[in-house]
């Protein structure tokens, strides 16, 4: 019998006011859920905004071998700025770590990838990421 996370499992997008996107991820990674989380990287990357991605993976299960090739696929192109990811296990923590790596090498860019206990942790870092990468850019203007 099948784990019944995969065909229950959900991925709760949005971008907060901070221009942020939220994902909750529940159950398994799919192709379709990759590619859903996917299309909504691209999205922001192509609007020329900041990416910045905070993952809510309390709930999160596994991360198929498929659905990372997809994501490494169809994230070639997009550039990232920052990733935080809360609540995650020891097992996605790995999963994640190397899902970063392969499309971070595909890409060929290189932006941090960080874990925390709490979701306020993460979104106080990623303001930090953001407030830097903006003194950045106008010092660059």
């Amino acid at each position: 019998m099948s784990d019944p996370r995969i065909d229950d499992a959900s991925a709760a997008l949005r971008e907060d006011a901070e221009g942020i996107l939220c994902t909750a991820i529940e159950g398994d990674i799919s192709d379709d859920t990759a590619r859903a989380i996917s299309a909504a990287c691209r999205r922001m990357s192509e609007s020329g905004r900041a990416v910045l991605v905070l993952s809510d993976a309390r709930r999160t299960g596994t991360i198929s071998a498929s659905a990372r090739k997809v994501m490494a696929e169809e994230l070639r192109g997009v550039r990232f700025d920052a990733i935080a990811l809360f609540g995650a296990s020891f097992a996605v923590r790995v999963v994640s770590t190397l899902a970063a790596k392969s499309v971070q090498l595909l890409s060929r860019q290189s932006y941090p990838v960080e874990f925390f206990e709490t979701e306020g942790e993460a979104r106080a870092w990623l303001l930090t990421q953001r407030d830097a990468l903006r003194a950045t850019r106008r010092r660059g203007a």
